[in-house]
């Protein structure tokens, strides 16, 4: 590695119609920050700060396309009632010189909500639904030819509200167990029809949801597809598996991969390259997630954190692509930056080290810093239950009451 390849992460981006100002990404990390699905004034200081502090592009998370849709209730809901709150949110962001990112996604079997409109939810496939253990549905079910169609039709929507919001992008979340990813996964997956069987026929929905929103709003806003380059799970999806959806993702027009990885409900350890620690499970006030963070700890490995922990999967993939693909997974330092760039990567995608210091990338840049102070220890990760919302527990927590307040109040 050179200074050159830290040097180049600071310079422009092109993905799609979008060009970033630099290659840094806020990763979409789940803010706690919308109760009752509209988005609150913390939401939009949050990303503000990250904008001010010399992001390229900060990425909302968790943006469901649909009531059924969503993971919890107090998830950001892309309809008319949110409009103006979102709004606020992107013209906040733009006022810093950032873009900013609306990660779109359906839950699927993933799911802890007290009503839907059916009675079990729908999936690739049906059978037994780990994820609805504490929620009481026990069983998915598997999707038909319609119901595609239907969530196809909420994918470009979420995106088109999110186009008339100001977002400057979409990220269709294909990852960590959510809808499409359990298409993509072999877990879930066990489909006999054309979207069932090997991985490139696994990506078949996913890719179709894909080209409808490129079709709908592709000449606007940069269409980006978050995937799991493994699941970390046995049986799961590997490296191999994730190439070959990004190859079916390239020729369907995809603008950018997010290379992640890892299951909320198989392998969340994963996702984070390092366990949950014991002492924040109590901490969580949400009893679902923290009876659900328990039984996940039984069947933790032991693991430590290193830097750049997804490196040897995503390579498998940047070495089968020529497309823009963005590196997630433990970059904490410039030293970890520039091998991120001499690998090849386009961007760098950053979620713990920013919540712990919004003002990175300014530090980076201006050689104020070498290396993120967060210590990977994942507390703010339950955090986003707390009623502030997510925030590194090395400093004080969020102001609760702005997070009560609409965005637009």
């Amino acid at each position: 590695m050179t200074a050159n390849d830290a040097a180049r992460a600071f310079t422009p981006l092109q993905i799609g119609p979008l060009t970033l100002r630099n290659r840094f990404i806020k990763s979409a990390t789940n803010e706690g920050m919308a109760k009752g699905g509209v988005p609150s004034k913390m939401l939009v200081e949050h990303h503000r700060r990250i904008a001010a502090g010399g992001v390229g592009m900060t990425t909302v998370a968790y943006c469901a396309v649909s009531p059924d849709g969503r993971t919890f209730v107090d998830q950001v809901s892309l309809n008319r009632e949110s409009l103006p709150h979102l709004r606020a949110l992107t013209d906040a962001v733009h006022r810093e010189g950032a873009a900013i990112c609306a990660q779109i996604t359906h839950g699927g079997a993933f799911t802890f909500l007290p009503e839907l409109s059916t009675k079990y939810p729908k999936s690739a496939s049906g059978g037994f639904n780990a994820a609805g253990v504490l929620s009481g549905r026990l069983f998915r079910t598997a999707m038909t030819r319609d119901d595609m169609q239907r969530v196809i039709g909420e994918f470009v929507a979420g995106a088109q509200l999110a186009r008339e919001a100001g977002f400057d992008a979409v990220e269709i979340h294909m990852g960590h167990g959510y809808l499409l990813s359990q298409f993509l996964s072999p877990i879930y997956n066990k489909r006999r029809d054309g979207y069932g069987g090997h991985a490139e026929q696994r990506a078949r929905f996913p890719a179709e949801v894909l080209r409808a929103v490129l079709d709908a709003v592709g000449n606007d806003l940069a269409v980006t597809c978050k995937i799991c380059v493994t699941e970390g799970v046995k049986k799961g999806a590997n490296a191999a598996d994730a190439a070959a959806v990004a190859r079916v993702l390239e020729r369907s027009g995809a603008h950018l991969l997010v290379l992640s990885g890892g299951m909320n409900v198989e392998a969340p350890w994963a996702i984070f390259g390092s366990p949950m620690p014991a002492e924040a499970v109590s901490s969580i006030q949400n009893t679902t997630v923290r009876i659900a963070t328990r039984l996940m700890r039984v069947f933790e490995p032991k693991i430590a954190f290193h830097e750049l922990y997804f490196r040897e999967h995503s390579q498998k993939v940047r070495a089968a692509v020529r497309m823009p693909l963005a590196y997630l997974g433990g970059a904490k330092s410039m030293a970890g930056v520039a091998t991120v760039m001499n690998d090849g990567f386009d961007a760098v995608v950053m979620g713990r080290a920013l919540i712990h210091d919004a003002e990175l990338v300014n530090k980076f840049r201006d050689g104020r810093a070498t290396e993120s102070g967060c210590t990977a220890c994942n507390r703010c990760v339950v955090m986003m239950y707390t009623d502030g919302g997510t925030s590194c527990v090395l400093f004080p927590p969020n102001d609760a009451e702005l997070n009560r307040t609409p965005a637009a109040a």
